[in-house]
């Protein structure tokens, strides 16, 4: 019996995730670019995989100067895909329900140019893949690494609520 309710609860402990696991899917097209790290192709909202942003209300400070950092980033992410035909490669959604997913300009990663330019931070809670990248975006001073920014995520935390 005990072995049973073991089987039982392991089962359940593997089943249940934070991101609901969805078939392998390529989603291709144009991108309409929502922040930093979620764009839109077609009807489907998709998030930037290993990688967070500053939110779009975010600001940073440079030469003790506040400036909007999260629009900033979203701008270069713009320019960065216009009129390009983005490839995502999702296996799983987050509890938005939207695609966590790997996206490409033309076999270029962009969740790497992001980072390696400083516009989105390797987000370790989720992968490792970007670290290089964002030491090179901090020791060059790209991006958000030119001045103080509090981290997307602690910036969240602090201003859910308003």
């Amino acid at each position: 019996m005990i072995f049973k309710t073991i089987y039982i609860f392991i089962t359940i402990l593997f089943t249940i995730s934070p991101a609901s696991k969805v078939s392998s899917e390529e989603i291709k097209g144009l991108a309409k670019i929502i922040d930093g790290d979620t764009i839109k192709i077609s009807t489907r909202k998709i998030r930037l995989s290993g990688i967070d942003a500053p939110e779009l209300k975010q600001f940073c400070i440079k030469e003790d100067t506040k400036w909007p950092c999260g629009l900033e980033s979203k701008k270069a992410l713009i320019e960065y895909t216009k009129n390009k035909i983005i490839s995502c490669i999702s296996n799983k959604k987050d509890r938005y329900n939207r695609f966590i997913a790997k996206c490409y300009k033309e076999k270029q990663d962009i969740q790497k140019w992001l980072v390696k330019n400083g516009w989105a931070l390797a987000y370790r809670k989720y992968s490792l893949e970007y670290i290089n990248d964002e030491n090179f975006a901090q020791n060059n001073n790209l991006g958000i690494w030119q001045g103080k920014f509090l981290k997307p995520h602690k910036w969240r935390r602090i201003n859910k609520n308003k």
